[in-house]
């Protein structure tokens, strides 16, 4: 334990300020325009899972195609690849994650990767702009109704993008995405089921849209809510996120936030990879396929350390484990160490427990 407070030592002023914490007493205001464009597009989508009935089978299909899909464009590209940099991938890879991110519509990668950087090196503090300490309302929608914390504005400053400036295909969806928003996000997605099979315009703009956006958005929040609520820590308990087999299904595998904070550097974003990751399989597919490459992964036995010490002793194999079984050395052979990105979370749990 001594060599990983020496190493945490030698990275002091990469800690996370333990002052920051989440002050209760803080009063939000609303934005308005946002929280009325919010209530708008919901009751636009609710009307669109009423014309799904209307509409052609294909059209429902279609829009659940372009969910699923699109989805990867965040869980596969904004978040494992980008944000975390736990692989990486060509070209081509590049491009596809920037239209599928494009066509779920979360605003532009770059500002997503700043959020979500953001939110695991200040994890539930003030200076998390989506911190589940303030209830499931705030952490799934209610941060973008309303000012941030002037901790997320200063804190937000801090993150380092230079690998995202540095990269073409990310600054040309920033600088353009709104007009590549209308393209990809709307006009392609409505425009299909028109030409494609003689839906109507109604049935497609509501069902293909406003519905299948919506559902779309809610996958990706309940990460942010329930994956921080509701559920175990086998891994470390000394944190929120959890381990939630049900928003996993719903979210393409990224339910598994226990792990993913203990790990976040790990490309599967959970310990038993593909068994219940879509996003995991399609990233082995697209390695053995030769287009992605440089794969993080923890170690068995770096898990197993963490679990030990760390966990809630809800882990069905390593949870009876003592500690005089176990080398807490393990953990600086996580990849979180080569990682200054990530090093602040593995920080703050390793002195946790101290």
């Amino acid at each position: 334990m001594g060599a990983i407070k020496e190493q945490l030592e030698n990275n002091e002023k990469t800690l996370l300020p333990q002052e920051i914490g989440t002050d209760y007493t803080f009063k939000r205001k609303i934005v308005w325009p946002n929280a009325i464009g919010f209530l708008v597009l919901h009751f636009l989508a609710f009307y669109g899972v009423y014309r799904v009935g209307k509409a052609h089978w294909w059209t429902a299909l279609w829009a659940l195609t372009v969910t699923v899909v699109s989805g990867e464009g965040v869980t596969l590209g904004a978040h494992r690849m980008y944000s975390h940099k736990a692989f990486k991938g060509s070209w081509l890879i590049r491009f596809v994650v920037i239209v599928l991110h494009t066509i779920a519509g979360q605003n532009c990668l770059y500002v997503w990767v700043r959020d979500h950087r953001q939110h695991h090196r200040y994890s539930d503090t003030d200076a998390d702009p989506h911190n589940s300490n303030r209830g499931f309302f705030f952490s799934h929608i209610g941060w973008l109704m309303s000012k941030k914390h002037p901790a997320v504005i200063s804190k937000g400053k801090t993150i380092d993008l230079s690998d995202l400036e540095n990269d073409f295909l990310v600054m040309f969806q920033k600088e353009h995405y709104k007009f590549l928003y209308i393209i990809f996000a709307i006009g392609i997605p409505i425009a299909v089921p028109i030409y494609g099979w003689n839906e109507t315009f109604i049935n497609s703009l509501f069902v293909s849209y406003f519905a299948r956006y919506i559902l779309q958005l809610h996958a990706t929040w309940l990460i942010n809510s329930a994956a921080h609520l509701y559920g175990t820590k086998p891994y470390d308990k000394f944190m929120n996120p959890v381990e939630n087999r049900l928003i996993s299904m719903i979210a393409l595998g990224e339910g598994w936030h226990n792990y993913h904070h203990a790990f976040p550097s790990d490309y599967r974003a959970a310990e038993y990879g593909v068994r219940y990751s879509v996003t995991t399989f399609v990233i082995d597919v697209l390695a053995f396929l030769g287009l992605v490459y440089d794969l993080k992964e923890v170690k068995g036995d770096v898990v197993k350390t963490r679990v030990v010490k760390k966990g809630d002793g809800s882990h069905p194999m390593f949870s009876n484990q003592s500690e005089a079984e176990v080398d807490p050395a393990d953990l600086l052979n996580s990849p979180e160490f080569d990682d200054k990105t990530n090093l602040e979370i593995s920080a703050r749990h390793v002195t946790a427990s101290g």
